[in-house]
Order: C-alpha cells, then structure tokens, then sequence
C-alpha cells in the first residue's frame, strides 16, 4: 500500500506503537472483561430486535463479535479506510487521465501516512466500539481498554456501562444485517462522489496532507495557526459533493440516532443505570481539554455528535407520531431514507414518507 494516497501499513504501525495499552489490568481481570463483553454482546441482541422489532435479513451472515485493543482497531480501520480511500484516488486518476510517478506516489503516501498514524492513535483511545462495515465488513468491534478506562474515569456500574454500549453497537449491526442494501447505497454514494469530482489527484493528496499535518500538530499539541482547515470536510468544496454529502451525513444520523435511541430506549428494566449513564456519558463527549477539544473540531466528531443528536430527534419524534412499526419504513429503499432537512422536523418526512399511504 506505499504507493496509495495514505501508506496505510506505515500508518498503522505508527498508530499502534503511539497508542498506549490502556488502563493497567491484571491478566485475569482483562480476560473477565473479553469475556463479559461477548456476553452483553449476545444479551443485548434479543432487547436490540425486541425493541425495534427487526431481525436479520434471511441469508445474512453470522454476526461476529470482536473484542480488541487498540492496534487491534487500528488494524481494522486502516484496512476500512484503505478500501475506501484508494479506489476513489484510482478512479480520480483514470478520470483526470494524470498519475504521479512511482517516487512521488511513495514519498507522498509515507509522509500522510505518518501524520494519519498520529491521527489513528489519539482515536484509537477514545472508541469504545463500532461495526465494521467498510473492509472485511461484518464484524462488531468492542475495544476493551476503552470501555474499562471509560467506566472507570465515569465512575459508573462496569456491567451496565458493558451492556449499555454493547446496546448501541449492536443496533448497528441490526441495521446492516436486516437491511443489506443500506452498505450497497453507501457504497454507491462514493462512487457517485468520484464521477460529480472534479478534482485533481495531487490537488487531493496536498489537501488530505493539509488537514492531517493540521491534525498531527494538534496530537501534539501545537497551537493553530490561523485558519485551520475544517477537518475532513475541507476536503469537499464543489455543490455536487456537498449534496452527495448530504445524503451520507442524512443516512449516518439515521443509523446513529437510530442505535441512541434504543440504547436509553431499553430503559432500566435492562439496564438499571441508564439515566445515570446517559446524564455522566454525555459529558464525556464534550471533550475534557484544550487539545482534545480541538482535535475533535478538526476530524469533524462534533459534528458527529451532532449526527447523534439530530438523528435521534428524528427517530423519537417519528416513533412519538407514528409508532415504530411505521417508522420502520424508513428502512424501505434510499427514497424513504430521511433528508437532511428532516433530520430537524421529523413530521416532515411523515408527511412525504407516511401520510400519502
């Protein structure tokens, strides 16, 4: 992979040997942890499908659970990442008719691959959990250390928060397992970025390469220098790529709201901490330092986080209106998937999606 945009085996490494192992555990207590991890993982399946009365789509493959440290998701994501990232720079190459030698082409992928190792680790610390979907595709990541420093540093009940975050991943999976065509659409969304783009690969890499040294100087705690680039998302400028990010930021809130949902929907019956969990949780997003803070602006996660919110006001004030079976629809076809706009008024997307049926 030297030769991509990003050498992702470089990166991968680099992040791996700056993460650090997490909070310090006795072998035995880590091997409790893996295994009351796989344990909430299958726990949480049967309240995930009661709740929101889906079940996996005949034919799909067997969920499996991974508990991992952080190489372990660095490994995974770099891969996700690699099989995103470089067939979109191959299509903009064949597109624009235009390749950097081989020498440009490594010199370049190492260095971006340096500063994304840097980026990788500090985010290699902080996830708690995601379901691949992207790469080998497939699979529920739990990140052991994480959760253990999490639940310690909240001061909260270790088996609800265990079962409580196992609620949230799980759902993700549910999505993708019922709804398969949900990863074909996602997929087609990058497709259609590559044939609306115009832009130049070299002018791609020297613009991925801006936002990352931007990064790796905030990992490192290096104030900004005047305007920073807006994190990843300085990356897109043209309107057709904003409205292909539209959709995908539109999809995203829905599978994130969607999973925030169910995980305080459960209530305390499942997890009998919940409130609290919820109320000490969300504090912990806001970030607890200058550098975190701004580490978090530039890779775009408070606008994540604000995926979180909008999509969770969208489904709770569908569920409110038309009950979760009807707002199962919402998992018929891209065009029953909610808009951007509908994020924020939910009774919109009623009205186009429920009420003429």
């Amino acid at each position: 992979m030297a030769d991509s945009l990003v050498d992702w085996d470089l990166a991968a490494r680099t992040a791996s040997r700056l993460a650090g192992a997490g909070p310090q555990t006795t072998r035995a207590e880590a091997a409790a942890v893996v295994d009351e991890l796989h344990e909430c993982a299958g726990t949480a399946v049967a309240h995930v499908e009661g709740l929101t009365g889906l079940t996996p789509a005949a034919g799909a493959p067997t969920p499996v659970t991974a508990v991992v440290d952080r190489p372990g998701w660095v490994r995974a994501n770099t891969g996700g990442m690699a099989a995103l990232l470089d067939p979109l720079t191959e299509a903009l190459q064949e597109k624009s008719g235009s390749r950097p030698g081989a020498v440009a082409r490594a010199v370049g992928g190492r260095a971006t691959g340096l500063q994304a190792g840097g980026v990788l680790a500090f985010v290699s610390s902080k996830v708690l959990g995601q379901y691949e979907v992207f790469g080998t595709g497939g699979r529920l990541l739990l990140v052991a250390p994480n959760i253990v420093d999490a639940e310690r540093k909240l001061g909260v009940d270790p088996h609800d928060f265990r079962l409580w975050v196992c609620l949230h991943e799980v759902t993700h999976q549910l999505q993708f397992t019922a709804f398969p065509w949900l990863r074909t659409y996602l997929e087609s969304q990058v497709q259609e970025f590559v044939r609306v783009s115009d832009l130049d690969p070299a002018a791609l890499r020297e613009r991925l390469r801006d936002v990352v040294a931007s990064l790796s100087d905030a990992v490192r705690g290096k104030p900004l220098e005047g305007d920073a680039p807006a994190g990843l998302m300085a990356l897109v400028g043209d309107p057709a790529q904003q409205a292909v990010l539209d959709r995908v930021t539109a999809v995203m809130s829905l599978v994130e709201g969607h999973a925030e949902f169910v995980m305080d929907g459960v209530g305390p019956d499942v997890v009998p901490s919940v409130r609290t969990l919820r109320k000490r949780f969300g504090q912990r997003r806001k970030g607890v330092g200058p550098v975190d803070r701004v580490l978090r602006r530039l890779l775009g996660l408070e606008q994540k986080m604000q995926q979180y919110a909008d999509g969770r006001h969208f489904v709770a004030g569908v569920v409110d209106r038309v009950g979760m079976q009807a707002f199962n629809t919402v998992w018929t076809s891209p065009g029953t998937l909610p808009r951007k706009e509908e994020l924020t008024d939910p009774q919109r997307w009623v009205d186009r999606v429920i009420t003429p049926y």
